[in-house]
């Protein structure tokens, strides 16, 4: 990947995140982040990678972003002193759902460890 493409990530994903934060009025109690930004070479498209916490308010959240999706590219292409600007297309995040489960997995592990740090699943021989 070109410099220049990494310049215009690091770009995007900022300026989105700053139109996410002022501008756009997502439900209370849900947790949005921009995760990566991936740019085409010929910088007409670029991938924006969003986890939405808790998931089970990612279908409805995604909903609203692909409908203000004009309105967000139109604040982008302000805020952009470059051309072309790449249209956004958001995409969803599941990187982000399968680390949070095996954490929870492991955590589960952590917690019966304390609880019995003897029992390690061993069969016991009898004489």
């Amino acid at each position: 990947m070109s410099d220049r493409i990494l310049r215009v990530n690091a770009l995007i994903k900022r300026e989105l995140s700053q139109i996410f934060l002022t501008e756009v009025d997502f439900p209370r109690g849900v947790l949005v982040t921009i995760t990566k930004v991936e740019t085409s070479a010929n910088l007409k498209e670029v991938k924006v990678y969003v986890s939405i916490m808790p998931d089970s308010k990612a279908s409805r959240i995604s909903g609203i972003l692909n409908k203000i999706i004009y309105g967000i590219q139109q604040n982008l292409n302000k805020r952009l002193m470059m051309r072309p600007i790449p249209r956004i297309r958001f995409e969803m995040e599941r990187k982000t759902k399968e680390a949070a489960r095996i954490e929870e997995l492991l955590e589960k592990v952590k917690m019966k460890e304390r609880v019995d740090p003897h029992d390690h699943n061993e069969e016991k021989i009898s004489s």
